[in-house]
């Protein structure tokens, strides 16, 4: 029979229990870094996957700097541009907003929460604070000197609708357009500032790419066409005629589709076709985006025109999907520990970065400049910007929320913010031709 100190653990097999699990976690997450994509790992360190279907946002200055588009030369940058204005929290802001729904300004009613009786105010008061630096309030005059003599246009869906309004709301406070669309089409909208010789227009083209319905019926959205290579002519007629470009996708690449490439089907996203291959959502996206900024890289005369990439803009529904009973009730934006990034919204965002870095290297190469306009890491923690069911009058009854779009004023104003700030960095480029406007 043994003894009692027989019995007993040794102290050699305590202190191998003790260090065994957490040797073996170390290794098992060192494996994992390894065996994740290079551009996931260095761009996304900071980045805790939780599940398989979300992860924790917690993005560092490593990410940030990866995605911040900055000179070759960094002697030649100035501390303000190095700042990278995308990283940092949402902080109160008292004096906020910068208009209301008075203003002499367009509101889409969807938008317009006050108008339709939101009982709180709180998400018109924050504002986005930088970690390094500070990004200064909007100042309409000076956006309108920077843009003075040219054409600015946001292409995508509504949500480039959505900052498009927000703009011609923060200019309010400066001067007041004069609408010059050549289209009843509420879709497709230009604004001319006189005083400034400088157009603002919004071109409707929610997948970036040539579309067509795919039966004799008219528009079906499981039998939708996407010419993945070839750029939609609703915007792509103008890239002459236009100098600076704000370009947007998101939520309609979640519908079903059919997907050419060639003049051929290349496969297909959430189609019942047979013999056709199922392809991620991710896919596509990645297409459209790689298509239209091609079709930039093709222009025989860049004009000094300034491109930028609007990162995608996330819903917010919670207690179910959108069509589910899914609405979007809170009142204050998310602090970081608190978010969790859908796994979803995570592989869109970097699919886009994906393509946006590798189209900047080529523009920068033939003198076209290709720029973040990196939105997603701020929005993700502001699930109260959104009309939730404040997008209509009580009496229409309608049962779908609204957690897509932006209230207005609301947390989309700092889309332009960013905006005035980076065109503000490149001023000494913005000299160029000066186009004829509306052509």
């Amino acid at each position: 029979m043994k003894s009692k100190e027989e019995l007993l653990p040794s102290g050699k097999d305590i202190l191998f229990k003790s260090l065994f699990f957490p040797i073996l976690g170390l290794v098992l997450i060192t494996a994992l870094y390894f065996y994740l994509p290079h551009n996931l790992s260095s761009l996304m360190s900071d980045l805790d996957m939780r599940s398989n279907d979300s992860v924790s946002l917690n993005m560092n200055s490593t990410t940030a700097t990866a995605l911040h588009p900055s000179s070759n030369d960094s002697s030649s940058v100035t501390s303000e541009q190095k700042c990278n204005i995308f990283q940092g929290d949402w902080i109160p802001f008292p004096e906020g907003p910068y208009y209301t729904n008075e203003t002499k300004c367009v509101i889409d009613d969807r938008q317009n929460c006050m108008k339709f009786g939101r009982p709180d105010s709180d998400f018109m008061k924050w504002r986005w604070k930088p970690s390094e630096c500070e990004l200064p309030l909007f100042d309409a005059k000076r956006f309108l000197e920077l843009v003075r003599g040219k054409t600015l246009a946001f292409v995508g869906d509504s949500l480039a609708r959505n900052q498009m309004q927000s703009l011609v709301c923060l200019l309010a406070s400066a001067a007041n357009p004069v609408d010059v669309s050549t289209t009843t089409d509420t879709r497709f909208r230009r604004w001319l500032y006189t005083e400034y010789n400088f157009t603002l227009a919004a071109f409707w083209s929610p997948h970036l790419v040539r579309t067509q319905d795919y039966g004799p019926e008219g528009y079906n959205a499981s039998h939708l066409k996407l010419y993945l290579d070839e750029a939609d002519e609703a915007w792509a007629k103008q890239t002459e005629n236009v100098d600076i470009f704000t370009i947007s996708a998101s939520q309609w690449f979640f519908r079903p589709f059919i997907g050419y490439e060639k003049g051929q089907i290349v496969g297909c996203h959430m189609c019942s076709e047979r013999n056709i291959r199922n392809f991620s959502t991710s896919y596509g996206y990645k297409m459209a985006f790689r298509t239209a900024f091609r079709t930039f890289l093709s222009l025989e005369n860049y004009n000094n025109k300034l491109v930028f990439l609007r990162t995608f803009s996330p819903a917010h529904f919670e207690n179910g999907d959108w069509d589910k009973g899914g609405s979007c009730e809170r009142t204050k934006p998310f602090k970081k520990q608190e978010m969790k990034l859908e796994k979803y919204v995570l592989d869109l965002y970097m699919t886009q970065v994906e393509e946006f870095k590798e189209v900047q290297k080529e523009g920068e190469k033939k003198g076209l400049r290709f720029r973040l306009l990196d939105t997603t890491r701020a929005m993700v923690l502001r699930p109260d910007g959104h009309p939730n069911h404040y997008g209509h009058w009580p009496q229409e009854n309608k049962t779908l929320a609204d957690c897509v779009h932006w209230c207005l004023p609301g947390p989309v104003d700092t889309w332009n913010e960013f905006l005035l700030h980076i065109l503000h960095t490149e001023e000494p480029n913005l000299a160029g031709k000066k186009l004829k406007k509306n052509e």
